[in-house]
């Protein structure tokens, strides 16, 4: 996300800046209105990912210049099965803000989203910058300060979920909310890789996975962002919440309910859905 808004586009996007304005503009206004719209890989294609995370910075942009705080960042489309499904061969990312950040304690009204679903992860925070060195798997281990179970409830501004690779990285990779649970862990005393979910929805088990679900291991889709993110001129930093992919298959949320996810060795993270 080197491009501000205003200046030339990256040289390998294929869409114009006034696509890219359009597919912004579009995307923001769902958003603002809480109306979803058509999908905007009509302006922008369905894989051109330079015009996508451009669009997606514009979006960033915007919401920083209205007060909003960046506090990570997140990992999309780690599954195999989904990357085939949308014919890529690469996670994408998001950006997380401040006001996504929900507390365990606290409802969160249905009403604050469009068309939710709810995934369990691993989330890292990071106790040191990723922006110099080599970022192998050396410095990336240092650089975490410690894993916690979370509860990513993705949403899509984009109506019934017709997205491709470029939609939802324009979409800030189809991001809503973010629930992290109170259980830290070192990775001294914590190997994600080996972790088994279970996630419920009101005592009943809708997903099951795996750390090896996540990429064949979340540190290393954590390396990925890594690297990814300092190539666009963005590089994690210290502080900042990583969620790091989904370890198994996401559940439709669209009725109050409570969503608990329960993850071997960094203990449980729950989310309350209510109408108000």
């Amino acid at each position: 996300m080197s491009t501000p808004p205003g200046t030339s586009l990256p040289p390998t996007a294929r869409a114009t800046a006034d696509a890219i304005a359009a597919a912004a503009e579009r995307l923001s206004t769902a958003a603002a209105t809480s109306t979803p719209c058509t999908p905007v890989r009509d302006l922008i294609g369905t894989d051109d990912a330079a015009a996508a995370y451009a669009v997606q910075e514009r979006i960033v942009a915007d919401r920083i210049a209205a007060g909003a705080s960046v506090v990570g960042r997140k990992i999309g489309l780690t599954s195999p099965a989904v990357q085939q499904q949308l014919g890529v061969d690469q996670p994408d990312f998001g950006v997380l803000f401040d006001d996504m950040h929900c507390q365990e304690a606290g409802p969160i009204p249905l009403s604050r989203l469009l068309q939710p679903k709810v995934e369990a992860e691993i989330a890292f925070v990071l106790d040191h910058d990723l922006v110099d060195g080599p970022l192998d798997d050396a410095q990336i281990r240092a650089a975490v300060d410690y894993a916690v179970a979370a509860l990513e409830i993705v949403d899509s501004r984009i109506a019934v979920w017709d997205i491709t690779f470029g939609d939802t990285v324009a979409d800030n990779g189809s991001s809503g909310l973010f629930v992290l649970g109170a259980d830290r862990r070192t990775l001294d005393s914590f190997d994600p890789v080996a972790a088994q979910m279970q996630m419920f929805v009101d005592d009943t088990e809708v997903s099951t996975g795996t750390g090896a679900a996540c990429l064949g291991d979340p540190l290393r889709a954590l390396a990925w962002l890594a690297r990814t993110a300092r190539e666009f001129g963005q590089p994690l930093l210290a502080g900042q919440v990583i969620l790091s992919g989904a370890l198994g298959p996401m559940a439709v949320i669209d009725t109050p309910g409570t969503v608990r996810a329960d993850i071997t060795g960094l203990g449980s993270v729950t989310a309350t859905f209510t109408q108000e």
